[in-house]
């Protein structure tokens, strides 16, 4: 989810500009802490599932009402004798609390009117009368606690994270303040096409963070049957990838999100003796051949397709499909080929 800038919530700014950024790209969001900060106003976060979309003030009544007591609840900040969904003194005094908590006077809003009232009226001089006034008179109401929808960002239940942070202290709050995401953290993984007939849904994966050094074990939850459409941005050359989803066995860390992650997948062992070359010297051709390249007495150069099996340790079982391919052949690494090994970004 996006948190975007709604304004300026104080009556005397007049430009949104940044003024603290309180979280990062991967920091956990917990309900009632401060995002970011515009023109000295806090931008909170709470729990609940409907966007704010209007300020509350005294009297108003709504789900979003409710949905405001039950995250102030959670955090310890009651609505005394207030009824659900209306939000009157108790909810008030659960703001004001909040926001002292967090180091923030709560904002107010201005005198308002009230239903009609009945005051007593003199009748003769000298005398006291109770005659009401008309009915269509109203009471002016004192300047009470709010919730500025500019302040508050509903957040889901569960882990919530810091995605992407656009705010920029000193600049103007733009459209978009920061992303969130929610939900336990997930690894999208890539092999080729000599990669993914060897893997399969439920084996165990080892997942490293080359950046924290972090491990975490996983497990296969589904492979593409067909390779993902590829990116501008990738070489016209590159080989075919076939994405590959990875669920953690316990939850990851925050600090995995975004990061590019080296995948270790256990496929199986073999009966007995296999051939093995260097998984550099495999080449996955765009017509989805698996081939690589024998050297032969003299440097005469063979094109070899073959079938892969099982890979460990920098080597991959191979399989001669068209061609020959016999132990001790000398073959082509690492020269034109368009080969990696499996790795994934949570």
């Amino acid at each position: 989810m996006e948190v975007a800038s709604a304004g300026l919530s104080g009556p005397d700014t007049t430009r949104p500009i940044v003024t603290k950024v309180k979280v990062k790209p991967g920091d956990v969001v917990k309900p009632g802490s401060v995002l970011v900060e515009v023109a000295g106003r806090p931008v909170l976060a709470l729990s609940g599932s409907l966007p704010a979309y209007r300020n509350l003030t005294s009297g108003a009544v709504g789900e979003d009402v409710v949905q405001v007591q039950q995250a102030l609840a959670a955090l310890g900040h009651r609505r005394g004798s207030d009824a659900s969904g209306t939000f009157g003194p108790g909810t008030q005094e659960a703001v004001r609390s909040l926001y002292q908590a967090v180091g923030y006077v709560p904002a107010t809003g201005a005198a308002g009117k009230t239903g009609p009232v009945a005051k007593p009226e003199s009748g003769k001089p000298g005398e006291t009368g109770d005659k009401p006034v008309s009915p269509g008179t109203l009471a002016t109401a004192p300047a009470g606690v709010m919730l500025p929808a500019s302040e508050v960002a509903f957040v889901s239940d569960g882990p919530v994270r810091v995605e992407s942070v656009d705010a920029v202290v000193g600049a103007t709050a733009g459209e978009k303040l920061l992303t969130l995401t929610a939900g336990a953290l997930v690894v999208d993984g890539a092999l080729e096409s000599y990669q993914k007939d060897t893997v399969r849904p439920g084996q165990k994966v080892e997942v490293f963070a080359d950046t924290t050094g972090g491990r975490a074990i996983g497990t296969v939850t589904s492979v593409a049957v067909a390779p993902a459409p590829a990116t501008k941005d990738a070489a016209p050359a590159a080989a075919p990838a076939y994405a590959v989803k990875i669920k953690p066995d316990t939850p990851l860390p925050a600090d995995f999100a975004g990061q590019n992650v080296r995948l270790t997948i256990s496929a199986a062992a073999s009966a007995g003796e296999v051939l093995v070359v260097p998984v550099s010297a495999i080449s996955s051709g765009a017509d989805g051949r698996t081939t690589l390249t024998v050297v032969a007495s003299g440097g005469r150069q063979t094109r070899v397709e073959i079938r892969t099996g099982m890979t460990g340790d920098g080597h991959v079982e191979v399989t001669p499909v068209a061609g020959a391919l016999s132990p001790g052949d000398r073959v082509v690494i690492g020269v034109g080929q368009n080969s990696r090994g499996p790795g994934g970004k949570p």
